[in-house]
């Protein structure tokens, strides 16, 4: 299964991110800006979601939201 970014990229677990879109984060008091970096991703069973750590907190992105650094 490949699991790939808004570009085609292909993501593999440990790869750094960028988001490409304001994102509001249910749960989540502040939001995802445009630009920041997310470290060590990690891949899910669904080809178009990666759960990462945001601070303290666990969350799951979407892929077409996300670019490979």
């Amino acid at each position: 299964m490949e699991v790939k970014d808004s570009n085609g990229n292909i993501l593999e677990d440990g790869d750094n991110v960028h988001v490409i879109k304001d994102l509001k984060v249910k749960g989540m008091s502040k939001t995802l800006k445009r630009g920041n970096v997310i470290k060590n991703i990690r891949l899910t069973s669904s080809p178009q979601e990666v759960e990462c750590r945001v601070g303290k907190s666990h969350i799951v992105l979407k892929t077409q939201f996300l670019k490979r650094a």
